[in-house]
């Protein structure tokens, strides 16, 4: 079984439990449930056979450093879960373009020095998928990156909400260089997005209107504290919102846009990693009676999000595996909030099994394996 050679764009605190998570169940049996995972052997690829080959980052505090010691390096302020030794993988100064925002680059001082040779990095360091955790709002540096992973022959999962997997012109750019695509913007294993949506379909699954809802969030890392910067939002709150909106519409309905608002709200800084969500649906009852339904989500924002990228970058690997190129659709829907086709989750989780199980990788025959 071939291993996943995995390349990280900005090692902040998703790259950091991601990069735990994989250390933290590389013994998993087949048979555990794992929190957050469709598999453990997903197609064929186990959690441990993910290993990192390339990272980027423009912190001087992290440039230079193994990636084993600086996905602990402040400002990362998520949990601690697993000791990730030294991994023998350098963080290569990458580049800034607009990843680095007015309120970061007053705890982040950008490392000296030019950009390095990303296409030459990933190549010899024959890294087959990339993600994107650069932060929010980053979309020349973003760009940027994915002309040098197409230069470089790698397939890409992109984390955040600058949209690529959702258009015509990237996906056409993918399937030409025969390469895989799953985006855009990470959906969490239970986040506020994910709770937002099943209780829409809730409510219109039980004929319920909806008329007016909102989803504010605030947290304390470095994500949140960005975007203050209201500028960088907009392709945040347009994925955010379509995620929800988009269940509503697939039922035939429509909900005004003064009627929705969903999105960051503010940054609080003793929160931490810890995200907080303040969700109100309002909708009517028969004979038209008004009723409403107040949730509080708290999640610790970065390990919600890692176990569904695990399940991303094997796919990704599955798709090079059999030369399937541009976005994938099914698992973009399952696994993103802005994909190129909204499915509702039931629909989007069952055509990505679909996908899992007819591109597989061939069982090994124990008549003819070999020995250990």
């Amino acid at each position: 079984m071939s291993k996943i050679r995995v390349g990280i764009i900005g090692v902040g605190n998703c790259a950091s439990s991601l990069v735990q998570g994989t250390y933290y169940y590389k013994k998993a049996r087949e048979t555990d449930k794992i929190p957050g995972l469709m598999h453990v052997n997903l197609g064929g690829y186990h959690i441990s056979d993910i290993e990192f080959s390339a990272a980027f980052d423009i912190d001087r505090n992290k440039v230079g450093q193994d990636l084993g010691k600086a996905i602990y390096t402040a400002p990362n302020c998520t949990t601690r879960f697993a000791d990730v030794p030294l991994l023998g993988v350098k963080v290569h100064r990458g580049m800034t373009h607009d990843g680095l925002g007015k309120y970061l680059s007053e705890i982040i001082e950008k490392s000296p020095g030019p950009t390095d040779d990303i296409v030459g990095i990933l190549k010899e360091t024959k890294t087959q998928v990339v993600i994107n955790y650069l932060p929010v709002g980053s979309e020349e540096a973003t760009k940027w990156y994915v002309e040098q992973i197409l230069d470089a022959g790698c397939a890409l999962v992109n984390c955040i909400p600058v949209f690529i997997a959702r258009e015509q012109y990237w996906q056409n750019r993918f399937r030409k260089k025969g390469l895989p695509l799953i985006g855009d913007d990470i959906k969490s294993q239970v986040g506020a997005t994910i709770l937002h949506r099943t209780l829409a379909n809730l409510f219109m699954d039980r004929g319920m209107p909806i008329d007016r809802t909102y989803q504010l969030n605030v947290g304390g890392n470095t994500d949140f504290l960005n975007m203050l910067e209201r500028s960088r939002l907009e392709s945040k709150k347009i994925s955010k919102t379509n995620a929800v909106t988009s269940q509503i519409k697939k039922r035939g309905l429509s909900i005004s846009d003064n009627d929705i608002h969903v999105g960051p709200s503010d940054y609080v800084p003793w929160l931490k990693d810890n995200k907080v969500c303040f969700l109100r649906i309002e909708g009517r009852h028969f004979g038209d009676v008004p009723m409403n339904v107040e949730v509080r989500l708290s999640v610790e924002d970065s390990p919600n999000s890692a176990g569904v990228v695990i399940d991303a970058v094997r796919i990704a690997k599955l798709a090079l595996d059999k030369g399937i190129s541009g976005t994938i659709e099914g698992p973009s829907a399952y696994f993103m909030k802005s994909p190129p086709i909204q499915y509702n989750d039931f629909e989007a989780y069952n055509l990505t099994e679909k996908f899992i199980q007819e591109n597989a990788l061939p069982k090994e025959n124990p008549k003819t394996a070999k020995k250990s």
